[in-house]
């Protein structure tokens, strides 16, 4: 190699060669420092010398293999230094031809430190998986748990238990000595837990002072009682907080798979409902569930058929939600939410009634409608001057469906006038990963059409970097859930900034929602987040009241210095 492009490479990257037999015979200084090896020890070593024994055999087979063959290699490797410590490298070999015999006479690798990219990332999906406070799954991870737990009890024809665990007495605690000495009151009770579980059970935080437990090759009713009359004297027992000795309790609603013979998210209902009888009937108690006498089946076909036809007596309507560019003041689109005026109970948030018909094809039918309301909404507004995009919630049940581009593209040609660029549909994470493989050749069926797509709740699912490079969003959306604690959490104000990272770092537009205050702004747009949705912009609104509200809004005096100071 020329000594001037050497001295280049040498500058910018970890540098090495090695002969065909996988023999080191030049390293760089970075090479040395990264490694902590010396020039001496490298020299006429093999190249395993290095091997971290992380990867499979197939790995560097497939790699000596193609460059052998005269192809280049390109990849992530995890290496290990001289003492011992682990580090990655992206890297790329190459191998160099004889200029004569025109064979393969050596190769050349070069490479970049990864190490911290690849620790944000890991420590970025363990905080997406678990409960910063305790430790413990959180409730998306408990949903891949218990899924998990039911396969396997389907597999191996055994029982199952899944219990709802809420503290009794802990909004006394709270109110009594504070948050803080709640906080490790929940932690005392986390390791609790941990410690009388048997192998293979597991345990989840949902939220405050709700735990879940998961408890498999339940081989009867005795070892079911052992267990949470186990559980039970271990939250009862003192503890000593700060100084000072603290009692509660804990109500169990338990309910048993395969007795109770339905998905994970119904199991996690049908406990949380043993658990409020519990409750009810004296605390420090666990309660069974009584499929016999569950109701809830009954119910939510009623509520099924009701909201069937509430679709067709037009009942139905669309609120839109503002999404502004907090540097330049301009509005750039809207996401549109739907509500149900019901006769009797007013405006309806579709939390309250679209998790009823989410695992029906009516979720289908209201999805279409969404769309299709949507497109003419747009198309009233072009009338009047005004192309601002607006994005669409879809829901799993329509990527379950094989001709749903085909429903879309009936759905764009309707409106024809509306270029399918201005429509953007937002999927979960969660409905993103159930089939990737379809989910995928989905999106990139209905962007040849021109539609545009957007990971919904970014942070609040696997968040996998394997599945950011594969899913073809053009757009993450960051979860309200850590944007309205970024001003005094900071946790989730490094959760927010890694998320802001990745995104930049894959080419896709950030969107935050939550933004509460004009101070959640300023945050946002320090950490290089500049569009944005949320109640302290504006709360989702009719859509005749859309063109005077974009008429009179007025870019925050704060984000105005903020993007002038940035300028």
């Amino acid at each position: 190699m020329d000594d001037n492009y050497r001295a280049a490479v040498d500058a910018a990257a970890i540098f090495s060669e090695t002969d065909l037999a996988g023999r080191i015979t030049y390293v760089n200084d970075q090479f040395c420092t990264i490694s902590g090896y010396s020039r001496k020890e490298l020299l006429g070593a093999d190249h395993r010398i290095l091997n971290s024994g992380q990867h499979e055999p197939g790995l560097f087979i497939d790699m000596w293999q193609r460059l052998a063959a005269g192809e280049v290699w390109k990849g992530e490797i995890c290496n290990r230094a001289k003492d011992g410590s682990l580090y990655w490298v992206d890297s790329t070999m190459v191998p160099l031809f004889d200029p004569l015999s025109g064979e393969v006479c050596k190769f050349v690798s070069i490479r970049f430190d990864i190490t911290q990219k690849r620790q944000l990332l890991h420590t970025l999906q363990w905080r997406v998986g678990h409960d910063v406070l305790t430790g413990l799954p959180n409730r998306s991870l408990l949903g891949d748990l218990l899924v998990q737990a039911i396969e396997r009890s389907r597999n191996e024809d055994s029982a199952l238990a899944v219990c709802m665990l809420d503290l009794d007495g802990f909004k006394a605690v709270n109110d009594g000595y504070g948050h803080a000495s709640g906080d490790l009151l929940l932690v005392e009770v986390s390791r609790r837990l941990k410690r009388v579980l048997r192998e293979g059970d597991a345990v989840g935080r949902l939220s405050g002072d709700e735990f879940v437990l998961i408890l498999g090759d339940i081989q009867g009713l005795p070892t079911l009682q052992g267990v949470l009359e186990r559980v039970l004297k271990a939250i009862a027992a003192p503890c000593v907080i700060r100084g000072r000795p603290i009692s509660v309790s804990a109500s169990i609603g338990v309910t048993l798979f395969p007795n109770d013979n339905d998905d994970a998210d119904t199991l996690l209902r049908h406990a949380d409902q043993a658990m409020y009888l519990a409750k009810q009937r004296g605390r420090n108690r666990f309660h069974l569930f009584d499929v016999s006498l569950d109701q809830e089946v009954k119910a939510t076909h009623q509520t099924v058929e009701r909201l069937r036809r509430a679709l067709h007596n037009g009942e139905l309507c669309l609120y839109y939600q503002p999404k502004v560019n907090m540097r330049s003041g301009a509005v750039v689109g809207f996401e549109a939410l739907l509500r149900w005026r019901h006769p009797v109970r007013g405006v309806v948030a579709p939390g309250e009634f679209l998790p009823l018909v989410e695992r029906t094809d009516l979720i289908v039918d209201i999805g279409e409608w969404v769309i299709d309301e949507a497109l003419a909404q747009m198309q009233q507004w072009q009338a009047q001057g005004c192309r601002w995009p607006v994005s669409v919630n879809i829901a799993a049940r329509h990527f379950q469906r094989t001709d749903f581009v085909v429903r879309l593209q009936r759905l764009l040609s309707r409106h024809a006038t509306v270029a399918p660029q201005m429509l953007d549909l937002e999927i979960v994470e969660s409905v993103a990963i159930e089939n990737i493989q379809r989910v995928c050749e989905c999106l990139e069926a209905c962007q040849r059409l021109g539609v545009r797509f957007s990971l919904d709740d970014f942070g609040t699912g696997y968040s996998s970097l394997s599945y950011l490079k594969r899913l073809p969003t053009q757009t993450m959306k960051i979860d309200k859930s850590f944007v309205q604690d970024i001003l005094h959490d900071q946790d989730d104000l490094a959760l927010t900034r890694a998320v802001i990272g990745l995104a930049q770092a894959f080419g896709r537009q950030v969107i935050a929602e939550g933004v509460e205050t004009v101070a959640h702004g300023e945050w946002l747009m320090e950490l290089g987040c500049d569009v944005a949705q949320g109640y302290g912009i504006a709360r989702p609104m009719p859509a005749q009241q859309v063109v005077e509200w974009v008429r009179g809004f007025v870019q925050p005096r704060e984000w105005r210095v903020r993007a002038r100071g940035a300028g």
